[in-house]
């Protein structure tokens, strides 16, 4: 199973990754929503990991183009963010993520949301 890890902080997609590699999963990076637009249309991944507040393209407008694409529209999206106040989480969803993980990341808690979505898209 294929995911990408959509975030500027490189420090932010090494914990990530590592995470992910640790339980088998293939990663792929993009450090801004534009180039994750051209990576997932290029790797068609399991699953989407996005940052919200990047430079270039953010990732709501991220998650749009994606949806905006016939073939991409089924990957499953989680927006990875800080912004936890009140009222975020549900715009976050109202906006179009299948679902939200607040930073600082609790690995045991992001593990068993991303096992989640990657287990309903087998």
């Amino acid at each position: 199973m294929k995911i990408l890890i959509v975030d500027d902080d490189a420090k932010n997609r090494k914990l990530l990754k590592a995470a992910l590699q640790h339980c088998e999963y293939e990663t792929i990076e993009a450090d801004n929503g534009e180039r994750a637009v051209r990576i997932a249309r290029e790797n068609m991944p399991d699953l989407i990991l996005m940052d919200i507040q990047m430079p270039v393209m953010d990732g709501i407008s991220a998650l749009k183009a994606i949806r905006a694409e016939e073939g991409m529209k089924h990957i499953p999206v989680i927006a990875v963010t800080s912004y936890a106040m009140k009222g975020d989480l549900e715009k976050f969803l109202t906006e179009g993520f299948d679902s939200c993980i607040t930073k600082p990341i609790d690995i045991r808690e992001f593990i068993e949301v991303v096992e989640k979505y990657i287990k309903g898209s087998k």
